[in-house]
């Protein structure tokens, strides 16, 4: 069997992390960096009480608490998935002024032991969304149509989720 190639990280320049350096298994931790989510000119979410989860290769995903969502806006999806990590995962939709975004967001209602800080967040794929900022910066959506990472300008990467990334 061809063993996958790992490609070699960039060089992290000053302030950044490399994704190369997070870890695998998957961690979660606290963070007190500035989320803050727009569509359709609505403030969906704004914190400084997020949680990140960190993979080897990824980009951060950031899980919101419900308090800092405008929660009235998200209505259940039936769509599931199961991650390896935090367990079971629902989805939600997004709907402002009659338009739907669907599955956009997702969280975790009974995720696993080493994940319970992320118990009930929301996390948002930011590609759909108008803007989703961290620190006041923009993010660059994680490549690929499954994974929600937030790229800013603090991380290194290569990314998973680019062409040929799939075994990594």
């Amino acid at each position: 069997m061809r063993q996958p190639h790992h490609p070699e990280p960039d060089t992290p320049k000053e302030g950044q992390e490399s994704v190369w350096d997070y870890p695998r298994p998957a961690i979660a931790e606290p963070t007190s960096r500035h989320i803050k989510i727009e569509h359709r000119g609505t403030v969906i979410a704004d914190t400084r009480g997020a949680w990140r989860t960190l993979e080897t290769s990824h980009p951060p995903t950031y899980y919101i608490p419900p308090s800092d969502v405008l929660t009235e806006y998200l209505r259940p999806n039936p769509r599931r998935s199961m991650c390896e990590w935090k367990g079971q995962a629902r989805y939600w939709d997004l709907v402002i002024a009659d338009k739907k975004l669907e599955a956009v967001s997702w969280s975790y209602a009974n995720p696993t032991p080493a994940f319970a800080g992320i118990r009930d967040m929301f996390a948002f794929y930011p590609d759909p969304l108008d803007f989703c900022w961290v620190d006041g910066e923009v993010v660059t959506p994680q490549p690929g149509q499954f994974y929600g990472g937030w790229i800013t300008s603090r991380e290194a990467g290569p990314f998973k989720g680019i062409p040929g990334s799939q075994f990594w």
